[in-house]
């Protein structure tokens, strides 16, 4: 590899981005209540991240490798955000408040498929409507399109949850859901 300068720079900075973003999903993960899962990624981010470490110590005297290695976790932490976001694990709360259409965004959010709670509110300017949606993070955006084409002046915001016996409500997605497809379902 040192016949070719940019080989090594460039192999520790992809080496980086792998590493830094399994422990970005890692932490996540953890975060999520997600022991197991974070454990194994654990694993496999050490493992990666001491060849990376390897290979920068034996030559710290390069000043591209140090520079490689900071782009690479730099990098690292986008990609694994970006994973995160489309892997959309877990559960959020959705809460919006109208001051003249709460109970027709529930009405459309149920007739939809969504659990809705509704509490009556005191705002500044009198009674609100308040709503509260648990749904899959993967759903929560087209929850919020719902509430925002039935009252666009609706205030929403969007918490996530580290627990919930939401399964009594949802269908919960199986682990193994790929085979489903083998059984001719």
């Amino acid at each position: 590899m040192d016949s070719v300068p940019f080989l090594l720079p460039v192999a520790i900075m992809l080496i980086r981005i792998v590493d830094v973003s399994l422990d970005t999903v890692r932490v996540i993960m953890l975060f999520r209540g997600r022991k197991i899962t974070a454990a194994c990624l654990g694993f496999f981010e050490v493992s990666i991240w001491l060849i990376a470490i390897t290979a920068i110590v034996s030559r710290v005297n390069n000043w591209l490798n140090i520079v490689f290695y900071g782009l690479g976790f730099a990098a690292g932490n986008i990609v694994g955000m970006f994973i995160e976001g489309k892997m959309a694990v877990g559960q959020q709360v959705v809460r919006f408040i109208s001051s003249e259409e709460g109970e027709k965004i529930s009405r459309i959010l149920r007739s939809k498929g969504f659990g809705v709670t509704e509490v009556v509110a005191s705002g500044l300017a009198g009674p609100v409507g308040l709503g509260l949606a648990i749904a899959p993070r993967k759903k929560v955006p087209s929850l919020i399109e719902v509430i925002q084409e039935a009252d666009p002046k609706a205030v929403v915001t969007v918490e996530d949850v580290r627990h919930t016996n939401i399964s009594q409500y949802y269908e919960p997605v199986r682990k193994f859901e790929l085979f489903k497809y083998f059984k001719g379902k």
